[in-house]
């Protein structure tokens, strides 16, 4: 039944306003002499080389504390992003418990170093090889390493591990294609062209996926793996998943799983059971660590016992009572990362996983799935939306593709315009789609386990509110935000390097360039 929009939501519309301060950058409110603390001096610092002491004082604020404090909490309160209702389909954000944060910040954790010798390191490698015990048995691998810095990072670290598997049979030469999907994420394809191969695209078909056919027309000799992901980002799980793997196998490939959804099909899907010989989870989405501004990001990869020997080094094993670090592995690609991967992110996803419990993944897996079929079916009914294969009335997984096109024929309002004005109304700006769009003016909402149905019937509310201003009044909309700190952006120079500046010393030398000229 449809959701009415209540009062409270009534409310909520006319309530947000971000605050808006006139803030400089910190180095501008640097003042001679001001000081947060007084400490006493140092005196010289013996037994460093010369070339390892500064020549000149470091170039920093001389402030208060509490013009510090000031400053940072004004920016603070003039940043939107995740902090109202934000569905950012493809990425399955989640809330970061504070119990993570805390335990990543006790002494021992935050006061250790790789480096050390593994015995005084027993405790985090106990973490790292329970962890790996919790995902093989979530996807029926045998080895999980967490090197990787990310999604895009460990399919690279899959391309390296192929590329490895078929030098070590003598087939690598022979060997120089992977098969992928134009809804695969595009770290697939991308990490495998920068790994040395050559990228085979498959096209979508009339039930939403390519076709069994069109796999086997594209696989042969050549083949050294496919990688997919699958459900895709239009919520549609290809039923013949095992044809294909089994159809690539038959030609000698390998396939690589993109776990990037797992979110839907927790405890429901194993990848080593389909027949996939390597998959990958991001703990910085389905696990409930951190995601932010391209890191502190995760890639956990685990593959079957045929592909352990090329896994990044080192590995963490058990070792009689203890655990180790297993650097001797002549087979394997060496590292992708330093050490053995992001340590607290590794924390914090197995403290996550360990409070929910199997019962819990599965009860998230369930929600996910119920609220995104709710949203599928409630923005069914707005004038405008429509989803990607509308033909197909099969319950979609955890995020569903949808599109725009008609409300931007009949307003002129893009998906982008109507991003921007519903965070008028305290909504963090929606997830497009990765490109190429092959669904035009996209929007993929994705609910996950973690917002209440008050919370999506709100999110819904307002698109529905939107898409009614773009009919009746399609200037605001295109003019949006109104009610944020900042209105839209000026991009014309940020590809500029003349202007744009990331560091205070090029911002002065830029500035004062730009005073000379006139």
């Amino acid at each position: 039944m449809t959701a009415p929009i209540s009062n409270r939501s009534d409310a909520r519309f006319e309530g947000y306003h971000s605050a808006r301060w006139a803030e400089p950058v910190v180095m501008e409110l640097s003042s001679p002499g001001r000081r947060g603390a007084v400490f006493p001096d140092a005196g010289p610092v013996p037994d460093l080389p010369p070339g390892a002491l500064r020549k000149a004082r470091p170039v920093l604020p001389e402030m208060t504390e509490h013009d510090a404090l000031r400053h940072y909490l004004h920016l603070s309160q003039m940043t939107l992003g995740m902090m109202g209702v934000s569905l950012f389909g493809t990425c399955t954000m989640k809330y970061n418990s504070r119990i993570g944060e805390r335990a990543v910040a006790a002494d021992q954790l935050a006061e250790v170093h790789p480096l050390q010798h593994p015995d005084t390191l027993q405790g985090v490698l106990e973490i790292y090889a329970n962890f790996n015990d919790m995902l093989c048995e979530l996807s029926g691998m045998d080895q999980f390493v967490f090197q990787a810095g990310g999604g895009a990072d460990a399919a690279y670290t899959h391309a390296c591990v192929t590329r490895a598997y078929h030098a070590s049979r003598g087939e690598l030469a022979q060997r120089d294609q992977i098969v992928t999907t134009i809804q695969s994420h595009p770290c697939s394809p991308a990490t495998a062209n920068a790994a040395g191969f050559e990228v085979i695209t498959l096209s979508l078909e009339e039930n939403g996926y390519p076709s069994l056919d069109q796999l086997k027309s594209a696989i042969g000799p050549r083949t050294a793996a496919l990688m997919v992901n699958n459900p895709d980002d239009m919520g549609i799980y290809n039923p013949e998943i095992k044809e294909w793997i089994k159809a690539v196998h038959g030609v000698g490939g390998l396939c690589f799983y993109d776990h990037a959804n797992f979110n839907g099909v927790m405890t429901r899907v194993r990848a080593r059971e389909l027949g996939f010989d390597a998959c990958m989870f991001m703990l910085h989405k389905t696990f409930g660590a951190p995601k932010g501004g391209g890191g502190p990001a995760v890639g956990a990869y685990g593959c079957a016992d045929h592909l352990v020997p090329f896994l990044p080094s080192p590995l963490v094993v058990r070792q009689g009572q203890g655990f180790a670090l297993d650097e001797d592995r002549p087979q394997s690609i060496g590292r992708v990362r330093e050490f053995w991967g992001n340590a607290p992110q590794v924390v914090k996803a197995y403290a996550w996983a360990r409070a929910m419990g199997a019962e819990g993944l599965r009860e998230a897996a369930d929600l996910s799935v119920l609220a995104n079929n709710y949203m599928d079916k409630r923005l069914g009914e707005l004038p405008g939306v429509t989803k990607s294969h509308p033909h197909i009335d099969a319950w979609r997984l955890e995020m569903t593709r949808h599109s725009v096109e008609q409300v931007t024929k009949d307003t002129g309002c893009t998906v982008v315009d109507i991003a921007n004005r519903m965070t008028d109304y305290g909504i963090d700006a929606l997830w497009l789609s990765h490109e190429p769009w092959v669904v035009p003016e996209p929007f993929t909402p994705e609910a996950g386990e973690l917002w209440s149905k008050e919370d999506i019937d709100y999110w819904i509310d307002v698109m529905a509110r939107v898409i009614k201003e773009a009919y009746v009044d399609p200037k605001t909309v295109k003019t949006a935000p109104h009610k944020g700190a900042i209105h839209q952006l000026k991009t014309d120079g940020m590809e500029d390097p003349e202007r744009w500046a990331t560091t205070w010393r090029a911002y002065q030398r830029k500035q004062g360039m730009a005073e000379a000229a006139e």
